[in-house]
């Protein structure tokens, strides 16, 4: 089974400490440079996944596994990892120079219409390597060098302003054709959950009342892909350590909460959106999985 790791264990794998902010409200976000991480005490990257999702400014040559695929990159490239996908990185060189910033769904998601998971580099099944010249390598470290700063500053909206630099990188690399050094490797349970996931993302964001979230159980989707549920359960558990539940569970929270902060629906609309026949049974899914009740996240 792929192993997933956490933002603790991150801090703790890095710096054996944990930054005071870890658990606060607005997502967790921080930047750092690549080079104050390495050295002979640097530990490997295993092979999982995050809990988080990561951007990567990185020189050098590198050798990148990420999913079923695998990327070997010597120069410059922008990275983005996303955490419902296993991933490490090998060096191949000793220069490996470059920043990169770690961030919580919340950070975005509390911020903005949709999911971050709708964009393509973070897209399951998507492309993840961006390839940069010597004047894209400027531009994007000049925004990771903004962040490092304003990481440290004591401004009452840095976050707001961390956000804004972040989606500049996001649309920077949008415009940009991704890598297409990408060579495939024959793992059939990587697959299944790429393409599980792609289903699940498929249907959404939803964006009027009469579109409705159809594809709801495990049995549902082993029926689109033509495998037997127990043989999904179980792919899905050992390569993203969660079962198909939770995950199809997760996404209809993430997009619950979008629909109650963005929209003017009423509940009912809203949970016949989500697949539920009553609103009280939306009702129930939803406070037993954040302890309030729709109305109450409306207007908290």
């Amino acid at each position: 089974m792929v192993d997933t790791e956490t933002l603790e264990e991150f801090y703790k794998r890095k710096f054996n400490w944990l930054p005071d902010n870890l658990k606060q409200d607005i997502g967790h976000f921080n930047v750092f440079r690549l080079e104050d991480l390495q050295g002979p005490k640097a530990k490997p990257v295993k092979y999982s996944r995050k809990d988080f999702y990561k951007i990567s400014l990185i020189r050098g040559s590198n050798r990148y596994h990420y999913a079923d695929k695998s990327i070997e990159i010597t120069g410059t490239t922008l990275m983005f990892f996303n955490p419902q996908v296993p991933y490490t990185w090998e060096s191949l060189s000793d220069d490996k120079t470059g920043f990169f910033c770690i961030f919580k769904d919340p950070f975005f998601t509390e911020k903005m219409r949709g999911h971050i998971n709708d964009l393509p580099m973070f897209r399951m099944g998507g492309k993840p390597a961006y390839f940069l010249n010597e004047a894209q390598d400027r531009v994007i470290s000049d925004i990771f060098l903004k962040m490092i700063e304003e990481i440290s500053s004591d401004y009452l909206y840095k976050y707001d302003l961390l956000r804004n630099y972040v989606t500049e990188i996001i649309h920077f690399a949008m415009k940009m054709e991704p890598a297409e050094a990408l060579y495939q490797h024959p793992d059939a349970r990587s697959r299944i959950t790429t393409i599980f996931s792609e289903l699940l993302e498929r249907q959404f964001p939803i964006e009027s009342p009469a579109q409705r979230f159809s594809l709801r159980s495990a049995n549902d989707f082993a029926q689109q892909l033509d495998i037997h549920v127990n043989h999904l359960n179980r792919v899905i558990k050992e390569t993203t350590g969660k079962t198909t539940s939770e995950l199809i569970f997760e996404r209809q929270i993430s997009e619950a909460k979008a629909l109650l902060k963005y929209t003017n629906w009423n509940i009912a609309e809203i949970s016949y959106c989500l697949g539920f026949d009553q609103p009280a049974h939306f009702n129930n899914f939803f406070k037993k999985r954040t302890s309030l009740t729709p109305s109450a996240f409306r207007i908290g």
